[in-house]
């Protein structure tokens, strides 16, 4: 590039022949004293090395020669200032290129150089060559570096040394030497060429702006060189970063058309830190709505505290995605899991709140609650220091009253709990490599549909995705893969959780876990799990098993299809009711359990793949349907595929209502269920009243609440053998149990009948 060829822009000074009254004695600015007619100064046509020159005599100090015009000095653009001088009698002086470097108002640039190497006269008659390069940069061959204020400068030469010589001077040569410094001048934009410093301690902000909004479609080049920047930057132009910069946690640089992780990584230099202030500008962005990790794996050495990486953000609800990369801890003391024990009271009558709660101010958000009376995945989502309250996620089933509490705080790989709200945030593609170090992601404590997808999970130490709060309303979590990090472990064992979920409308989709101590623990209603792989076993001969999944709400309106549920149970309870006796609603309602695949091997006989667990009094199914399923034993046989855990209470069965158990399959199950349930009864001996028992074969164990229909299978025989053609009515709720009919007859009789049966109403 050439700027006097590319812009027309005049850099050559004019010929000593066209007059010497624009040339300075002075400094070049206006109203210096000139050369014109000055007694030490006189053309001469004609020299044997130069042609037409100038003859000048020393008298001063310092000898000033200086042009008078200001010759521009773009901000991308390096003059070269040539001159050849000879000595022809008096003393030998000293030469060098000099310069006054102006500014915007004709104002004098203080704190530059201005003057070029100087170089010695040896001998008279030979010919010297000085030459000084100025620019705006500190770049190798500079010799007058003057930053992005000099915008013009009054060159000439100066003569140093012993007063008395003469010399003759040829004609000043000012040239554009830009190509000499930028590798491609078409692609390529330097921030050095805009006064950036690199130096890592003067602000190159203005530079960094300055570049770009003279690239033009070009690249900004950032040398090496550490380039600190104190305000935020945004760069239009892709950006090339040999040399890194530092900035304020507050402040952002935003990449616009470089913008993935691996840009972030060479303009911080630290891959940690890239992705904080990468996630810092999508948030921030409105150009992109994704960040690309590209592949690359970031180590983290400590909880990235997500919302801290966006100061001037405390909630965000814009579609965002961070795709395509692999996120690996590194061990450290960092992730040790505190717990502290403090005292605090709970009522029922505000379920949601501890109060009077001892060393409050040491208790993390976040922190897992347990206690007696204390459901699973119960989190502290905020704390009142002052009135010394805390905020739980979900009620307590049974803690009236005051008590100690143990509070525990996992450490996670990424933490979005410091913001108030995070909705619409996505991440696909991803590995969290929490390798046995911390868990993986915790969730803001409100927020709508975060979405993870196509991820893995792997080895967390104690959690995969954590709900402190509602941030996990609508979630969705799609074909992603929760590797558990006590696969060695034994049941009994086991304390990791892949996912807990408190709000509404969750779908868990096509995953896969292995051998956590469970899969999900779903708090909400209206969730979707369809068509998950989760397992749970070990290699205990006759080993217990834990539930897989978690159903910690009565009145659930849950879709549970399509999975393969292995060595593992789905539990349903109500242990988030403060107030667990049932008195009104719909109990154990709204469940559909339909079309899995359900497997356990070598496992205790009494183990279920359905448990219904009520914490309280009085509650019934209600709107259950349980069909399609494949149920198989293998390496033994269990008793059941259903049970009631009556740890706490029993259901009351007299009360089950529109409860279907149909058209599954049994292998190595003890006792089926149905409901209805198809019997054949024989009565060989003539009896006015038979008793029809169902063999433990409702489901749950129930009542027999209905009978549906009573067919004769032939001739019924009255005791002389006639036939008797009167049918019979039946008495329902009969037996110690209360799960056998009575059919009563108007005369005793003998026969077979086929009789359907019903545990609900």
């Amino acid at each position: 590039m050439n700027k006097a060829i590319t812009d027309g822009v005049l850099l050559m000074p004019p010929a000593f022949g066209n007059g010497l009254d624009m040339w300075s004695s002075g400094n070049g600015t206006p109203g210096s004293d000139t050369y014109e007619g000055a007694v030490n100064a006189v053309l001469v046509p004609a020299d044997q090395d130069f042609g037409g020159c100038l003859e000048l005599q020393k008298t001063a100090s310092v000898q000033k020669l200086r042009y008078m015009g200001e010759t521009p000095l773009l901000p991308n653009c390096y003059l070269r200032v040539r001159a050849r001088i000879k000595a022809v009698g008096g003393n030998l002086p000293a030469v060098r290129i000099a310069a006054w470097a102006g500014g915007a108002g004709g104002v004098h640039v203080d704190g530059v150089v201005e003057v070029g190497p100087t170089v010695a006269i040896a001998t008279y008659g030979d010919v010297v060559e000085i030459a000084a390069i100025v620019g705006p940069g500190p770049r190798g061959g500079v010799d007058m570096v003057w930053g992005r204020q000099a915008i013009y400068g009054h060159f000439g030469l100066d003569l140093t040394g012993p007063n008395g010589g003469v010399v003759r001077i040829d004609d000043i040569e000012i040239k554009d030497v830009t190509s000499v410094f930028l590798r491609d001048m078409i692609n390529v934009v330097d921030v050095r060429d805009f006064g950036a410093v690199g130096d890592g301690v003067t602000d190159d902000s203005a530079a960094f702006e300055a570049a770009d909004d003279a690239a033009g479609g070009r690249h900004v080049l950032v040398p090496a060189g550490v380039y600190r920047l104190d305000e935020s930057v945004t760069l239009n132009a892709p950006a090339i970063f040999d040399g890194t910069v530092k900035m304020p946690t507050n402040k952002m640089l935003i990449l616009s058309k470089s913008f993935d992780l691996p840009s972030y990584i060479a303009a911080f230099g630290d891959e940690e830190l890239a992705f904080r202030k990468a996630f810092q500008a999508l948030l921030n962005n409105s150009d992109h709505e994704s960040l690309d990790m590209c592949g690359r794996k970031v180590t983290v050495t400590a909880p990235i505290d997500m919302q801290a990486a966006v100061p001037n953000k405390t909630s965000y609800a814009t579609r965002r995605v961070i795709r395509n990369g692999q996120l690996t801890a590194a061990d450290g003391a960092v992730w040790n899991t505190p717990t502290i024990t403090a005292q605090a009271s709970y009522s029922a009558n505000d379920p949601r709140k501890l109060t009077n709660v001892a060393n409050i101010a040491n208790i993390p958000v976040g922190a897992l609650v347990e206690g007696k009376g204390v459901g699973r995945e119960i989190y502290v989502r905020s704390k009142n220091v002052g009135a010394g309250e805390i905020t739980l996620n979900a009620p307590l089933f049974d803690a009236e009253g005051t008590q100690n509490f143990k509070f525990t705080e996992f450490k996670y790989m990424l933490d979005f709990s410091g913001f108030s709200q995070l909705s619409q945030f996505s991440m696909s593609d991803i590995e969290f490599q929490c390798n046995k170090y911390c868990s993986g992601i915790r969730l803001a404590p409100s927020g709508l549909t975060f979405h993870l997808r196509d991820c893995f999970i792997s080895r967390p130490k104690d959690r995969g995705i954590t709900s402190i709060g509602t941030g996990c309303q609508g979630i969705l979590i799609d074909r992603c893969q929760f590797l558990s990090s006590e696969d060695s472990l034994d049941v009994p064992d086991r304390t990791s959780l892949a996912i807990n979920i408190n709000a509404n409308d969750a779908k868990l989709r096509n995953n896969r876990a292995t051998r956590f101590k469970h899969f999900a623990l779903l708090g909400g209603a209206n969730s979707v799990v369809l068509g998950n792989h989760f397992f749970q076993g070990d290699d205990v001969s006759a080993g217990v098993r834990t539930a897989g999944l978690i159903v910690a709400s009565n009145y659930t309106n849950t879709t549970i299809t399509g999975n393969y549920i292995d060595n593992c149970s789905i539990e349903w309870t109500n242990e988030r009711d403060p107030s667990p006796d049932f008195s009104i609603g719909f109990s154990f309602g709204a469940m559909s359990i339909t079309d899995n695949i359900m497997l356990c091997g070598d496992v205790a006989p009494w183990f279920a793949f359905i448990v219904v667990k009520p914490h309280g009094t009085g509650h019934y199914l209600n709107g259950v349907t349980i069909s399609g399923n494949k149920f198989r034993s293998v390496n033994g046989i269990i008793d059941r595929v259903e049970r009631v855990d009556t740890s706490f209470s029993d259901l009351d069965f007299a009360r089950t209502k529109h409860l279907t158990f149909a058209a599954n399959t049994f292998h190595n199950i003890g006792k089926q269920a149905f409901n209805p349930l198809r019997l054949r009864h024989r009565e060989a001996s003539a009896s006015s009243t038979w008793a029809i028992g169902v063999n433990r074969e409702l489901p749950f164990e129930g009542h027999l609440n209905g009978v549906d229909s009573v067919v004769a299978m032939g001739r019924i025989s009255a005791s002389g053998g006639a036939a008797n053609f009167a049918m019979p009515y039946a008495e329902t709720r009969k037996g110690a149990g209360k799960d056998e009919a009575r059919l009563i007859w108007n005369q005793p009789v003998s026969g077979e009948v086929a009789v359907t049966v019903r545990m609900d109403s």
